[in-house]
């Protein structure tokens, strides 16, 4: 009789690993510019060491070819931010964007961000956590993948500090939906949107091409904050 293994939710995968081809300037980032910008996930983490500074950190999940957060970084050069990306061509155009404009408050992990946050990451040291457009997963057997579930928010929970926030946007109603139903769940929370539901664009996120392009078909974008209780 065969005995099959139970699966835990809290490992099920969010993401797929696209190979996709790297252009010629992404790849001579990812060539020249691996160590000055890339953490080893075999390291130590150590915020102070890394950027030379103590700063709030801002953590963003999956920044897919990091036009936004190059943005980010450089509107608010008073912020660490550490990005975490598995897909190598995006982490390569972000480190482009970087070496281009300067920008020395970023720091990446190409690799799974939970196991990140979960190895790395010190408990109750994060600022703000950013999950922009995350795979929805839309077809009803996939939901299990969708990274907003208990155990990501059992995990959140522990790597905010006091006060800090997390803010995830997404251009799919019904993951909308499912995010603010599991995040208004959680009691360590607490929603930043005075009508207890979702919150207007804060100005800090950038609009990306995909974005705007849907914003002029009429198609919908929702913005979900919730602090650290």
């Amino acid at each position: 009789m065969t005995v099959l293994q139970k699966i835990d939710p809290a490992h099920i995968k969010s993401f797929i690993r696209r190979q996709g081809r790297a252009t010629a300037g992404q790849k001579l980032a990812l060539e020249s510019h691996w160590d000055k910008y890339c953490l080893s996930p075999d390291a130590e983490f150590n915020a102070e060491q890394i950027f030379g500074r103590s700063a709030p950190l801002i953590v963003e999940i999956g920044f897919g070819n990091g036009d936004s957060l190059a943005a980010m970084a450089e509107a608010n050069p008073d912020l660490n931010y550490l990005g975490i990306e598995v897909h190598r061509p995006g982490v390569g155009h972000l480190m482009m964007l970087l070496e281009q404009r300067s920008i020395a408050n970023v720091r990446i992990y190409h690799h799974d961000a939970i196991e990140i946050l979960e190895r790395k990451i010190p408990d109750r040291c994060v600022a703000g956590v950013h999950l922009f457009f995350p795979d929805p997963w839309h077809k009803r057997r996939h939901h299990k993948r969708r990274i907003v579930r208990q155990s990501f928010l059992a995990l959140l929970n522990r790597k905010l500090a006091t006060g800090a926030y997390f803010h995830a946007a997404t251009d799919w109603r019904e993951y909308a939906k499912d995010m603010l139903a599991t995040l208004s769940a959680d009691a360590g929370l607490n929603n930043a949107s005075p009508t207890g539901d979702y919150c207007p664009r804060p100005d800090y996120r950038p609009l990306t091409k995909f974005e705007n392009r849907g914003l002029r078909l009429g198609h919908g974008v929702w913005d979900l904050i919730f602090t650290k209780i």
